[in-house]
C-alpha cells in the first residue's frame, strides 16, 4: 500500500513568470521613486528669483544624509568590505552620479522648469543602455534599438516643442548642465549594475555613499544655509537624501543587475511621471500635449519591453 504525498502549490512569488517580470517590476518601483528627484529638486532649491538651498548644499547635503544612514545599514548587516578594485568602480561611480548628477541638476532646475528637465533628460534610457551594451557585453536586438530610438526622439521632440511654446526659443544655456547630467547618471547606473554582479545591489549604493562623505560632510558644512529656508525646501531635501540618493538604488541596481538592456528602456516613462508630480507639488501645468506624448512613449515602452 502506497502512501500518497501532498505536494504543497508553489508560492506566489516563485511563479516563473512573476520571476522573469521581477527585474522590470523593481525597475519600475525604482523608476516612480526617481520622478520625484527632479521636482524636489527644484523644490528645495528654488529659483533664481526664489532661491532657498543652494545647489552646493543640496548635491552635498543630500549625499551626507545617504552616507550616514549607509553607515548604520552597512554596521548593522555586517557587510563586507569592498576590494581595492571595487573600490575604483565604485569611485568611477561617485564621480558620475553624486556628483556631476547631482551638481548639474540642481543648477539646470534653478533657471528651467522641472518640466522642461525631465523631457530633456528623456535621453536617459538610451544612453544607459548604449554604455551598458559596450561596457557589459550586451547585444540588444534591432527591435530594442528601434523602440529606444523611437522613444528618445518622441521626448526630444516634445522638450524642443515645449520651449518654443513658452517662449524660450528651444534648447535653453540650462540644457547643457540637463545634458551633463545625463550622462553622470548614465555611468552610475551601469558601473551600479556591474557592481551589483558582485556585491549586494545595497551595499554598492551604501559604501559609495560612506566613501564620499570624507568630501561631502565639509562640503555641506562650508556651504550650509544662513539664511531661512522654507519647511518645504527641508522635506524635499530629506526626501532627495533617503530616497533619491539611497533607498531608490537597492531596487534600481538590482533590476539593471538582472537585465539592464530592458530595464533601462522602463525609465522612458520617468519624464511624463516627474512633470505629473510637479503639478501639486510645484504648480506647474500639465497640457494635453504631454499626455498625448505619454501615451506615446508608454506605447513604444511596451513593445520594446516584449520578448521574442
Amino acid at each position: 500500500m502506497h502512501s500518497s504525498v501532498q505536494t504543497r502549490p508553489a508560492p506566489l512569488w516563485h511563479h516563473p513568470r512573476l520571476h522573469t517580470l521581477w527585474p522590470q517590476l523593481l525597475g519600475a518601483l525604482a523608476v516612480l521613486v526617481f520622478s520625484l528627484t527632479i521636482p524636489m529638486t527644484r523644490l528645495a532649491g528654488g529659483t533664481v528669483t526664489e532661491p532657498a538651498l543652494s545647489p552646493w548644499f543640496v548635491a552635498m547635503g543630500r549625499s551626507v544624509l545617504a552616507g550616514l544612514l549607509a553607515a548604520v545599514y552597512l554596521t548593522a548587516v555586517r557587510a563586507p568590505r569592498p576590494t581595492l578594485h571595487q573600490w575604483r568602480a565604485l569611485l568611477g561611480l561617485a564621480l558620475g552620479g553624486v556628483f556631476t548628477f547631482t551638481l548639474c541638476m540642481g543648477w539646470a532646475v534653478r533657471h528651467v522648469p522641472a518640466a522642461h528637465a525631465a523631457v530633456v533628460t528623456g535621453v536617459l534610457p538610451l544612453t544607459t543602455a548604449a554604455l551598458a551594451a559596450w561596457w557589459m557585453g550586451r547585444r540588444p536586438g534591432l527591435r530594442f534599438w528601434l523602440g529606444g530610438a523611437l522613444g528618445c526622439a518622441l521626448v526630444l521632440s516634445y522638450a524642443w516643442w515645449k520651449g518654443y511654446s513658452v517662449g524660450a526659443g528651444g534648447w535653453v544655456a540650462a540644457d547643457g548642465w540637463l545634458v551633463l547630467a545625463m550622462f553622470g547618471a548614465s555611468s552610475s547606473y551601469v558601473l551600479g549594475a556591474q557592481l551589483s554582479q558582485q556585491l549586494a545591489p545595497a551595499h554598492v549604493i551604501s559604501w559609495v555613499m560612506v566613501g564620499v562623505l570624507p568630501v561631502t560632510v565639509p562640503a555641506a558644512l562650508w556651504c550650509w544655509p544662513d539664511v531661512g529656508v522654507p519647511v518645504a525646501s527641508w522635506c524635499a531635501f530629506g526626501y532627495l537624501g533617503v530616497f533619491s540618493s539611497w533607498l531608490g538604488f537597492f531596487a534600481w541596481y538590482a533590476a539593471l543587475a538582472r537585465d539592464p538592456m530592458r530595464v533601462s528602456q522602463i525609465q522612458l516613462m520617468q519624464p511624463f511621471l516627474a512633470m505629473t508630480l510637479a503639478v501639486p507639488l510645484l504648480g506647474e501645468p500639465l497640457e494635453g500635449g504631454t499626455v498625448l506624448v505619454a501615451l506615446s512613449v508608454l506605447a513604444v515602452v511596451v513593445i520594446t519591453q516584449r520578448k521574442r
